[in-house]
């Protein structure tokens, strides 16, 4: 065989590695995006889904293992695990979209005066420096302990812990666009700062705000899980996941499903919206199309 010959195999053979590898990424983004989907449509007919009502009390089946007529067996209440873990992830799914909706909402606006004013800058960019001094678990935590507890003060944490993320790519894509061709042509045939910021920087940096929203949301969610944990989120009787993992911790030798289930759907929500923010990413970013 010919150098030649092995020169075109050997691009053969890596050509097909890389289509191997795009299957198996195309696969991952579609169970990843289908699982979104699924989680979504759960919080949404939660009432239709449920077969029992999540707070129904019923002390002749308390602590009943997983069997037909309770699919996830009852809690120390005699509650429906099945009722409550779907009613719990409609919570963290609602709260954490709330919190990245309002930190969205702010953190642009913040991110688009800060990369376009210089004086507008110094203030926001040293308040995003000291708050990003902090871990946004641990500024959720204090901001919720401070408010007190309920799922609305818990989604307001949640939104000010990520507001500093969603300011500096707002802030990061406006200094980089402001220079562009078309917004400084803008500038000189004299149009607003107002139609600058909103009709050509906000629409072109939408690509980078929805991979900081896709990554916030799964941070929001567990943020919501973790607050409810430590009884600084949503409060009994009104069903959490955070909520049922505390509860369950004290019954796990005598009723293992009380925490688990709980449990897995933490992980199931926070791994399918994190895999989704990860295809997204590649599929926004354009050095991952050379890859």
């Amino acid at each position: 065989m010919t150098g030649g010959d092995l020169s075109l195999k050997t691009a053969a053979e890596s050509a097909g590695s890389r289509r191997r590898f795009s299957l198996v990424r195309n696969r991952a983004a579609v169970g990843a995006l289908v699982a979104v989907v699924v989680i979504v449509a759960i919080a949404v007919l939660a009432p239709l889904l449920a077969p029992y009502d999540p707070d129904a009390t019923d002390f002749n089946a308390v602590l009943l293992a997983p069997s037909g007529q309770y699919l996830l067996g009852t809690d120390d209440l005699g509650r429906d695990v099945l009722s409550r873990t779907i009613y719990g992830l409609r919570a963290s799914v609602q709260i954490g979209l709330i919190a990245v909706l309002a930190a969205t909402a702010l953190g642009v606006v913040l991110g688009l005066l800060a990369g376009f004013y210089r004086k507008v800058d110094l203030f926001v960019s040293r308040l995003v420096d000291v708050t990003l001094a902090f871990p946004h678990l641990v500024t959720a935590v204090g901001l919720a302990a401070i408010l007190g507890a309920s799922g609305l003060n818990a989604a307001i944490a949640i939104a000010i812990s990520q507001l500093p993320g969603m300011v500096r790519v707002a802030r990061s894509e406006t200094l980089r666009l402001r220079g562009m061709d078309y917004a400084a042509a803008a500038t000189v045939t004299g149009a607003r700062d107002s139609r600058i910021l909103f009709r050509h920087i906000l629409p072109n940096s939408a690509s980078a705000l929805l991979v900081q929203i896709s990554v916030s949301i799964p941070a929001a969610i567990l943020g919501e899980a973790l607050l409810s944990f430590l009884g600084l989120g949503v409060q009994p009787p009104a069903p959490s996941l955070g909520v049922m993992l505390a509860t369950g911790q004290s019954f796990l030798q005598v009723a293992w499903w009380m925490p688990v289930f709980p449990g897995i759907a933490i992980v199931a929500i926070t791994l399918a919206f994190n895999l989704t923010g990860d295809v997204l990413r590649d599929a926004l970013d354009p050095r991952s199309v050379s890859r």
